[in-house]
């Protein structure tokens, strides 16, 4: 079955604004914020979604990324994942309020791994989680703070986000796989 398409461009750039919103709102302003994107899409997002806050708050937002690479409980099984480096913002976490964003939330085992490489950088006063695609199918008790779309899909089912920044368009499509996605 070929790949359909589910969300394009001006979905994900409502989705980020409304997600940008939320966090002003939960966070009852900019201050101490910090946004750690996810490699690799997730940073992406992070830096989209740091330039909107700035936006709407008029005030600069500390954006950097979290690589969870050597934190991930599947290495045995992906031994070819690259780290990718982390980029911890001027003034670090301690103290504040940091929002992990990542592209699809599946399983939760990104999000764990993200909490631990976090921890070792610092200790923020409250972690949220935002995520662009949220398709269920959680294996841990992790949930996202602020949601872009829920796709709900089959385990043999694949998401594809593509962004204009990595892959020169933008859109999310699903497609069935043989063997279900880690």
């Amino acid at each position: 079955m070929p790949a359909r398409t589910v969300l394009q461009q001006a979905d994900i750039t409502r989705a980020l604004t409304r997600i940008s919103h939320e966090i002003l709102e939960s966070n009852r302003g900019p201050d101490d914020l910090v946004i750690l994107g996810i490699p690799t899409r997730g940073v992406v997002l992070a830096a989209r979604i740091g330039a909107l806050l700035e936006q709407f708050s008029g005030v600069p937002v500390a954006v950097g990324s979290l690589d969870v690479t050597m934190f991930r409980d599947d290495l045995s099984r992906n031994p070819t994942r690259a780290p990718s480096p982390t980029q911890v913002p001027d003034g670090g976490v301690d103290g504040k309020t940091v929002v992990l964003v990542d592209d699809v939330l599946y399983s939760g085992r990104t999000i764990r791994a993200a909490l631990d490489a976090l921890g070792l950088i610092g200790r923020p006063s409250i972690v949220r989680l935002a995520t662009l695609i949220d398709r269920g199918h959680r294996e841990l008790p992790i949930r996202p703070d602020f949601v872009g779309k829920n796709l709900p899909s089959a385990q043999n089912e694949r998401i594809n986000l593509h962004l204009a920044e990595i892959d020169g368009d933008e859109f999310v499509t699903i497609e069935e796989t043989t063997e279900a996605p880690s």
